[in-house]
């Protein structure tokens, strides 16, 4: 081999080596980017939201949810994971998972809610939790709003896309919603709503 063919094949080996570099370096640059502007929502329980309203006043949002209800993981895999839908949350509310079929005690206005009829393994739909009850839940998801009191707002019953979920948490995080008071005023506000998700 003269020294023409040698320098060409290192020139060639070097090239490819860079070429291997820049795309390595191309594919940490976007899995970085990628895992930067994911953003995930910080959910908590009740008894924790309740507690951090103490230091620092904000609504609370709760899903409600069971595990057999196809909806409420379709909630999770296609609103909840939208980064513009987790970052509104995250800085308007405290976010609360609350398995409405579970056996997690809620002490809540000074009484403990409890779910004295679960039946553990049950496959299925199992006993409703007290606090479900008590909020008058009859369907899932249901997403229960509260106030940066604990004192009750409201509750948005069914599966919502980023966008049809928009109007509530904007409505609710700046106060509108103590202002619609009929069926009129409501579809008002709809139409004038101007979303961003």
């Amino acid at each position: 081999m003269n020294t023409m063919q040698t320098l060409i094949i290192n020139l060639r080996m070097r090239s490819k080596k860079t070429s291997m570099m820049k795309q390595l370096f191309l594919l940490v640059l976007f899995c970085g980017a990628t895992s930067m502007t994911a953003q995930k929502i910080n959910w908590l329980s009740m008894e924790e939201a309740l507690e951090a309203q103490k230091k620092e006043p904000k609504k609370i949002i709760m899903d409600a949810y069971t595990i057999w209800c196809g909806p409420c993981k379709l909630l999770d895999k296609n609103t909840f994971s939208n980064a513009a839908v987790a970052k509104y949350i995250n800085a308007n509310y405290y976010a609360v998972k609350f398995d409405a079929e579970g056996t997690e005690e809620v002490t809540y206005q000074d009484f403990t809610y409890t779910n004295p009829n679960h039946v553990p393994g049950k496959k299925g739909r199992n006993a409703q939790h007290l606090f479900a009850h008590a909020l008058k839940i009859r369907g899932y998801p249901a997403l229960v709003f509260f106030e940066d009191d604990g004192s009750l707002i409201q509750t948005v019953t069914g599966y919502r896309t980023p966008q049809q979920l928009e109007i509530y948490l904007k409505m609710i995080a700046n106060g509108d919603y103590k202002n619609i008071t009929t069926p009129e005023a409501w579809a008002a506000y709809q139409k004038n709503f101007k979303g961003t998700f």
